[in-house]
């Protein structure tokens, strides 16, 4: 049969892509992160040996000390804590209070800003460029005065520095309760002569590219100029040294997976801004910077520069907040929800309603998935009544193909079966169309949401954003050995696989032979397949594939074996 020959074909393909996509991609990409995290641990154990050279003519020191050289403003957050050099007014000292490298008790904290003198430079400088070579300004080596020893919430710090010859420039800055710091840059002129400055903003990190980039993420430089998102990757960056966005009431900066620091101007400048990329010894630099407008300080008056930094986590509710409160288009955007964005945030949003009301998300996911079966239940439904009715004109559809040796004329005898009896041969696929969607918008947001990142749920579950860490090849842990990544199938991909086999059960067995064996095959096929998914993501549909069954008893039961209008 012509379709039988076509699901075989379908259902090949399918299984092809499947196992191509996990061994080219999921494979690779699930040991490149266990070597990261391993990477970071290790790098956290050993922050107090000094790292050897990496450049001619610079010393590259240990994070301690590196911190313990000049003097420092202190930062005290609820959410972040670190300090500012005051050597340079530099933001290159930040931890994020509320992220450890690691779901485990014991783990450091994510470590975002370091200095210039680390192997893992990343900072933020604010100040002031001459319009002359006359006009001294502070750079990277002058020492600024703090008016206070930390900076925190309720205490604004401000910093000053004097030129000597007539200019003395303030940096104040305040600090929220998360990851915002407003810089405000001001010049008063006490000499005699006018000078002319132009306000820039600087962010400097080095990347070690040699890493395989995300395929479903972008990490790299971000920026979004007139209601326009820009995004540049690291590779683009390397081959085109250099790239520019230009406008007005915008914001620019890195963006990784879970973390974003960004440069925000003052709403009400025009200006323009780079990304570009310089080698550090063997290591990969980037810099984003912008300058302002020129503007003049005369004798006896002064001038200010207004920017606000972020330095923290992508936390979806925080950025939208501050994307209308300080009207920062678009910012909620570095949260990377990709093509599917109109699907994947309102999911993501359902998901943490939920969450507010569980304070769980693995009982959350399992709400929202109960939430998109009630909105799909009238289409499953007819879906579930077409392929009975189906299944009861099968044997008429068969008896067509003996009749018709021509196919053609066979097909256009079935289609008036099909028209005649009122049934849609394609109505029975509707719904698992409409879920393909939905599940790759569920895959975006259990990979790139921070909420959901070592998210627990029961059990072994401690993390919902990464795949089940049991497996059944070592008896779930009872046995002592680690087998290869394309192994690893966990109890949660074993229950799901289950729940595919009971629901086969419950429909009726295809005629054809050939097609019932292959069907029977499809649960270990998933089975393998959806062990290299977030556990969140699986036990959505395990939990979705649950309710199918229970809809298709009351269905069973409710229509019977005889034709349903």
């Amino acid at each position: 049969m012509q379709s039988t020959k076509n699901l075989v074909f379908a259902i090949v393909v399918s299984i092809i892509i499947m196992f191509l996509w996990q061994y080219f991609y999921v494979s690779p990409r699930l040991e490149q992160v266990k070597k990261q995290q391993e990477l970071a641990l290790k790098n956290a154990g050993e922050r107090k040996k000094s790292e050897e050279n990496i450049a001619k003519n610079e010393e590259i020191l240990s994070r301690e000390d590196a911190l313990s050289t000049g003097g420092r403003l202190k930062i005290e957050a609820p959410s972040i804590n670190g300090s500012i050099s005051l050597k340079g007014a530099r933001f290159d000292d930040l931890t994020l209070t509320k992220y450890k490298i690691a779901p485990t008790k014991d783990s450091p904290n994510v470590v975002l800003l370091a200095p210039v003198n680390t192997q893992d430079l990343y900072f933020a400088e604010f100040g002031w460029v001459a319009s002359d070579n006359a006009t001294s300004v502070p750079d990277a080596n002058s020492i600024w005065s703090s008016d206070t020893k930390i900076l925190s919430p309720s205490s604004p710090a401000t910093l000053s520095w004097d030129s000597k010859q007539g200019l003395k420039f303030f940096i104040t800055i305040t600090v929220d309760e998360n990851y915002m710091f407003k810089i405000t840059n001001k010049v008063e002129n006490y000499g005699d002569n006018a000078a002319s400055l132009l306000p820039y903003g600087i962010l400097s990190r080095t990347v070690d590219t040699s890493q395989k980039s995300y395929a479903i993420l972008h990490e790299g430089a971000l920026g979004a100029f007139n209601s326009a998102l820009s995004e540049i990757t690291w590779d683009t960056l390397k081959k085109e040294k250099k790239k520019e966005l230009t406008g007005g009431n915008g914001w620019f900066g890195f963006t990784d997976k879970y973390w974003l620091t960004s440069i925000i101007p003052d709403k009400d400048s025009n200006i323009e801004s780079h990304f570009t990329y310089f080698s550090r010894g063997k290591q990969d630099r980037f810099q984003a910077d912008y300058i302002g407008q020129k503007l003049t300080v005369e004798p006896g008056a002064q001038i200010t520069a207004s920017n606000h930094l972020f330095a923290g986590a992508k936390e979806f509710d925080l950025l939208d907040k501050y994307s209308k409160s300080l009207t920062i288009p678009l910012f909620d955007r570095a949260v990377d929800f990709g093509k599917l964005y109109f699907i994947t945030k309102p999911l993501f949003i359902l998901l943490t309603i939920f969450h507010k009301l569980v304070s769980n998300f693995g009982i959350a996911i399992l709400l929202l998935t109960v939430a998109v079966k009630l909105v799909m239940f009238p289409l499953a439904n007819k879906s579930y009544i077409s392929m009975n009715n189906l299944k009861i004109l099968q044997p008429r559809v068969e008896e067509i193909h003996k009749k018709n040796t021509d196919k053609v004329a066979a097909n256009k005898a079935i289609m008036e079966l099909y028209r005649a009896e009122k049934v849609n041969p394609m109505s029975g696929c509707l719904p698992m169309i409409i879920q393909i969607p939905v599940f790759f918008a569920l895959y975006k947001v259990f990979f790139v949401t921070i909420e959901m990142r070592h998210a627990p749920f029961f059990g072994w579950i401690k993390d919902l954003s990464v795949p089940d860490p049991t497996t059944i090849f070592n008896l779930f842990g009872l046995i002592a050995w680690n087998p290869p990544t394309l192994l690893h199938v966990g109890a949660w991909p074993i229950i799901m696989a289950g729940t595919m086999f009971v629901q086969q059960q419950l429909n009726p067995a295809p005629s054809d032979p050939v097609q019932a064996k292959i069907m029977k095959f499809l649960p270990l096929i998933f089975l393998f397949m959806f062990a290299s998914f977030p556990a969140g993501l699986v036990i959505y549909w395990a939990w979705n594939n649950t309710l199918s069954i229970l809809q298709q008893k009351f269905l069973i039961g409710k229509v019977g074996s005889g034709k349903s209008k």
